[in-house]
């Protein structure tokens, strides 16, 4: 992973743009304020790990090099979430050790999420997000983390529709949170 940052790839320009396509999914205030996901560098860790899997399972199903673009993108989020930690004040010595334990965690999700969606089984998303993202059991904790798994196949339906040449040239669209009931 360390030496994908070193490497320059025709295909920067696009990593930078679906980078930043899932960043603003994820910046969405509704899925803080309507969906209760703690608005904290965890939450939006939770909710990049679910945007970041809804894209690569796409460029998954896409032939070459969407096998590509979703290595570097991964590559890229891990770059990027390195930043952020040394811009919040983790010192140098930590920031490894904290990479890996949230490489880990995606991976985890990632694992989990598509399993759900590949199965095209809410309760067993709703499980997982209530899990991972609200940390809890409760019949609260279910309701939101419900409502989330219909975004999150929502998302996956509007990816769906989403070319390889309009990667490319395009961006990734997430539909609006407030439009899930």
């Amino acid at each position: 992973m360390i030496f994908g940052m070193f490497r320059r790839s025709g295909n920067e320009r696009v990593i930078q743009r679906l980078h930043g396509d899932i960043v603003a999914a994820v910046r969405q205030p509704s899925l803080y304020v309507d969906y209760g996901v703690d608005d904290t560098f965890e939450g939006r860790f939770e909710l990049l790990a679910l945007c970041a899997t809804l894209v690569v399972r796409r460029l998954a199903a896409l032939p070459a090099p969407a096998s590509e673009l979703s290595q570097e993108l991964t590559d890229r989020v891990f770059s990027e979430l390195d930043a952020a930690m040394r811009e919040l004040g983790v010192g140098d010595l930590a920031v490894p050790k904290r990479l890996k334990k949230f490489a880990s965690a995606f991976l985890g999700r990632r694992n989990a999420y598509d399993g759900a969606l590949s199965a095209q089984s809410i309760d067993q998303l709703t499980t997982a997000l209530a899990r991972n993202v609200y940390g809890i059991e409760d019949v609260e904790g279910a309701a939101r983390a419900a409502r989330l798994a219909r975004y999150a196949f929502a998302c996956e339906a509007a990816l769906g529709e989403v070319s390889l040449e309009a990667f490319l040239s395009g961006s990734a669209s997430f539909p609006k949170p407030e439009a899930i009931e």
